[in-house]
């Protein structure tokens, strides 16, 4: 699993010019599952996303977590995270992982969240055409893929 974690002031979904979901101040969070992850891997995103000391602390260093400032999170679906550009100038999507496996992996990441923090996790909605707004603060934004562990 990949994700792109971005510290946000503010974040949205629209899906057909309506509001789907939005946060104030948290992460924004892209979740792309590829073929051959697991809900370990989905555990251990959580577990980092949760943890990931990326929010100012009063001497104004990055030294506390989403669950520290008790920030949101919005979680979206982003199969086009596991794109391979090896070949040619087309984008191939052979690596990302199918509805079967997809959706209860994203659905197990956004559930460990909510546990997490003791809060709901925002989402946006699988497989749909969704307009992602977002006023990132810092900016900061970090990559992390579960099967580099980095």
């Amino acid at each position: 699993m990949r994700l792109v974690i971005q510290r946000v002031k503010e974040a949205s979904v629209e899906i057909g010019g309506e509001l789907h979901s939005s946060i104030g101040a948290g992460l924004m969070v892209l979740v792309g599952v590829a073929e051959g992850d697991t809900i370990d891997d989905a555990r251990w995103l959580a577990a980092k996303t949760i943890a990931m000391r990326i929010f100012d602390d009063e001497a104004g260093v990055m030294n506390r977590s989403v669950a520290d400032v008790e920030g949101e999170v919005l979680a979206v679906s982003q199969f086009t995270l596991n794109a391979s550009t090896k070949k040619g100038n087309r984008p191939s999507y052979i690596h990302a992982a199918g509805h079967d496996v997809a959706i209860p992996l994203y659905d197990a990441y956004c559930d460990m969240i909510t546990e997490g923090l003791g809060r709901p996790t925002k989402k946006g909605v699988f497989g749909a055409d969704m307009q992602v707004a977002l006023v990132n603060d810092g900016p900061v934004t970090i990559i992390i893929d579960s099967k580099l562990r980095e």
